[in-house]
């Protein structure tokens, strides 16, 4: 009779993060940062209905980098979660904290577990407050632990050098025009230290806007508003009032994004 072959826990353990390491590395970068007025969410992707950043509930975003069907189950989750939470005792309830409890919980039970892989996924949780010292963002690596972030964070295949760029230039007084540039830019870095071009139609970004009058403070930002803010940001261009006036109203009014199905309890259309 054979003897089954051995790995120790430290071993296997190590086997497993490294799996998962690999897997997101493999996916595209996304930065969540800190502005005067907010949080923005900016991340590269091509897809127009595969989203990275969504609502999670009225003041929550939910931002993902790593295998799509696995965070996209995660997110669902999360949704549950906050109605559910919401509709039982109070919308207030509903934090990211708590939020970031319950996806800690469940990727740390994925990853300690011998009968499936672990998730190839790392995400984050931002909530926006009444004021900046109000903001909180929670980044959950795969193996369920969770770091409370401040400023700007990075996850995905380049994050370690996006995150020491941002952590040289990101300031919290930052307007949202000059905060979407200072992504923009991190993301744009190869790891050999050159630089490349990502055009505006390639860009997904997405806010917590906390000057929003909605109780919903979630909105996308697409099109022509995208490219004024990326043009603000560089310096390059100038907007009369007329026309930011114009701009934010087609912002405001832009409708859920297809995939992008928010929060029963929140509002969320049918």
């Amino acid at each position: 009779m054979s003897t089954p072959f051995y790995v120790s826990p430290q071993q296997a353990m190590a086997d497993r993060a490294e799996y998962a390491r690999k897997g997101i590395a493999r996916g595209r970068s996304l930065v969540v940062l800190q502005y005067t007025d907010g949080i923005v969410f900016v991340g590269e992707n091509p897809s127009r209905a595969l989203h990275k950043f969504s609502e999670i509930y009225d003041r929550i975003g939910f931002a993902a980098a790593g295998k799509y069907n696995e965070y996209e189950n995660l997110r669902i989750g999360g949704v549950r979660y906050a109605d559910l939470r919401g509709y039982t005792y109070d919308r207030d309830d509903v934090t990211a904290r708590g939020l970031a409890n319950v996806y800690a919980q469940t990727l740390g039970t994925i990853f300690s577990s011998n009968g499936e892989k672990p998730y190839e996924v790392e995400l984050v949780v931002a909530e926006v407050g009444e004021d900046a010292s109000g903001d909180q963002i929670y980044r959950l690596p795969h193996d369920g632990s969770i770091v409370d972030e401040h400023g700007s964070v990075a996850v995905g295949g380049n994050a370690e050098q996006i995150s020491s760029y941002l952590d040289q230039r990101h300031e919290d007084s930052m307007t949202l025009a000059q905060a979407l540039r200072l992504a923009v830019s991190a993301l744009s870095r190869d790891t050999n230290g050159s630089e490349r071009e990502i055009p505006a139609e390639r860009l997904e970004v997405a806010v917590l806007d906390r000057t929003r009058p909605q109780r919903r403070k979630f909105k996308r930002i697409v099109g022509t508003r995208l490219a004024r803010l990326l043009e603000e940001g560089s310096g390059t261009s100038s907007s009369s009032s007329a026309s930011s006036a114009a701009d934010e109203d087609e912002e405001l009014d832009l409708p859920d994004l297809p995939g992008d199905d928010g929060p029963s309890g929140s509002g969320s259309p049918s």
